[in-house]
């Protein structure tokens, strides 16, 4: 049985004191850990009150036989895949990764497995663009050219390769953004900063 089993059972019930006195002893762990997995304090501590207020809203769910401790961790892993799940649809947070993937494209690390993860969804993204898109993104995001020098290297005008880069950047934005392994690849890169 866990210490302030008591507690629990009265909180189950609809106590508020007894919710304060979880609260007490659960948010500060709980905290540290959110914290450890999204590394911004304003929104750890956001998060850290979404979980109380599915843990109040959820209380006659609580299982008393089951680990309260693990149910409550449980909440909040999802309400932080949650978070990102919503970041991942933020334009700025977009911007952020797109300009992340263009390092680790050109970067020589190989051995991490995430980092490949992540390679391989930049480059499948990039194998659904169509040649002259594909070259200009190549040139202009992953090799650093100005649109000039990537118009004279291709022999097109310079708001051609714009108006192209435009429309490459678009699609490798939505092909990762809607990939099922977003919300891992964006915890593994807010982790690694």
């Amino acid at each position: 049985m866990e210490a302030g089993h008591e507690h629990i059972i009265l909180l189950k019930q609809g106590d508020v004191q007894a919710f304060g006195q979880v609260y007490d002893r659960y948010s500060a762990p709980l905290l540290a850990k959110i914290l450890s997995m999204v590394k911004d304090d304003g929104a750890a501590e956001e998060l850290l009150q979404d979980v109380f207020l599915k843990v109040w809203n959820n209380r006659e769910k609580i299982d008393l036989e089951r680990s309260f401790r693990s149910w409550l961790y449980a909440i909040a892993v999802n309400v932080v895949y949650d978070h990102y799940r919503k970041l991942s649809r933020d334009a700025r947070m977009q911007q952020e990764m797109i300009g992340h993937f263009a390092d680790i494209y050109n970067s020589d690390v190989n051995d991490d497995q995430i980092f490949e993860k992540r390679r391989q969804l930049l480059n499948e993204a990039l194998e659904k663009l169509p040649p002259q898109r594909l070259a200009i993104f190549k040139l202009c995001r992953l090799q650093g050219k100005s649109y000039q020098e990537a118009a004279q290297e291709l022999g097109i005008s310079a708001s051609t390769v714009s108006n192209q880069l435009v429309q490459a950047t678009r699609s490798v934005k939505e092909y990762i953004f809607n990939s099922k392994t977003l919300t891992l690849l964006l915890i593994s890169w807010v982790l690694n900063r």
